[in-house]
């Protein structure tokens, strides 16, 4: 890839992005625990980012 194509992004906001992108199409955060590598902690919070109704009634 060329490095100019990339000015502006860092690798952790791009793998922030993709990780937020595949909770909005799943929903699921045992598949972004894996695909991540992520602890249940922050999949919690990309899928409650992407789907707040899911995650309304849990304790906090």
């Amino acid at each position: 890839m060329h490095r100019h194509l990339l000015k502006g992004f860092t690798l952790d906001g791009l793998r922030q992005d993709r990780t937020l992108n595949e909770a909005f199409e799943t929903g699921d955060p045992l598949k972004l625990m894996r695909l991540f590598g992520i602890t249940e902690k922050t999949a919690m919070h990309y899928v409650g980012v992407a789907h707040p109704e899911k995650t309304s009634q849990l304790p906090r």
